[in-house]
């Protein structure tokens, strides 16, 4: 980043902790202000805050934690991002669109339901097992969601987007012959990111118990409203 940027990012550092600001997250630069961080340093910084947030929580992972990890200034997150609650939000996000992608992608080998079911049921424990960190960023955003409006308005619309993007994904697949709904799309979308909601967070709160049994129960349970 230029040294122009980085004094325009000071600039914002030291506004936003001024008592005017201090706590605001309504004129956070971010999403809000249009600025956008792509390519290799923004993934630095997500990663950073991924990690920061499982090992301190939302309150412990401060700019300084996150600037130090990522390599980057501190200002030049307060600059593109303006709070870390902010930056939270932009990791989650990314995350998902990623994780979305992904999905999209291992659905598209999906022959029969059953299919599509063992593949969602195989996304869900590979991230629990493999990426506990995300699953944690996420039940982060939501407790913080419960206490900010600007943040519970950006997490609400996370959920949305995630929801109409599955909503799609089995829309599509009953149009190609592939699975029978029993219900509307995005109503079987929430029902199933409702079950996976549950499951990661049992998951992670008892990791030496052997789910093998719940998540069959939770197989056949889906079954029931995507059939061949």
């Amino acid at each position: 980043m230029s040294a122009a940027v980085d004094a325009v990012a000071e600039k914002t550092d030291a506004a936003e902790q001024s008592p005017a600001t201090k706590g605001s997250t309504s004129a956070a630069p971010g999403v809000a202000g249009g600025r956008s961080l792509s390519g290799e340093k923004a993934q630095r910084i997500v990663e950073a805050m991924r990690r920061s947030v499982a090992r301190r929580g939302t309150a412990g992972a401060t700019f300084d934690h996150v600037s130090r990890e990522a390599g980057v200034s501190r200002g030049l997150l307060h600059y593109y991002f303006g709070t870390k609650e902010q930056l939270l939000v932009e990791a989650v996000r990314r995350d998902c669109e990623l994780r979305m992608e992904l999905l999209e992608h291992q659905l598209a080998t999906a022959q029969t339901a059953d299919d599509y079911i063992d593949l969602m049921a195989q996304n869900l424990q590979e991230t629990v097992h493999k990426d506990p960190d995300f699953v944690t960023l996420v039940f982060e955003l939501f407790t913080l969601s419960r206490r900010n409006d600007d943040i519970a308005a950006e997490y609400a619309g996370l959920m949305r987007r995630t929801r109409e993007q599955v909503a799609a994904m089995l829309a599509a697949a009953q149009r190609e012959g592939i699975l029978h709904l029993h219900a509307e799309p995005e109503a079987i979308a929430e029902i199933l990111f409702s079950l996976g909601d549950g499951f990661a967070l049992r998951m992670l709160a008892e990791p030496d118990r052997d789910f093998t049994a719940t998540v069959q129960a939770g197989i056949a349970a889906a079954r029931a409203l995507l059939t061949d």
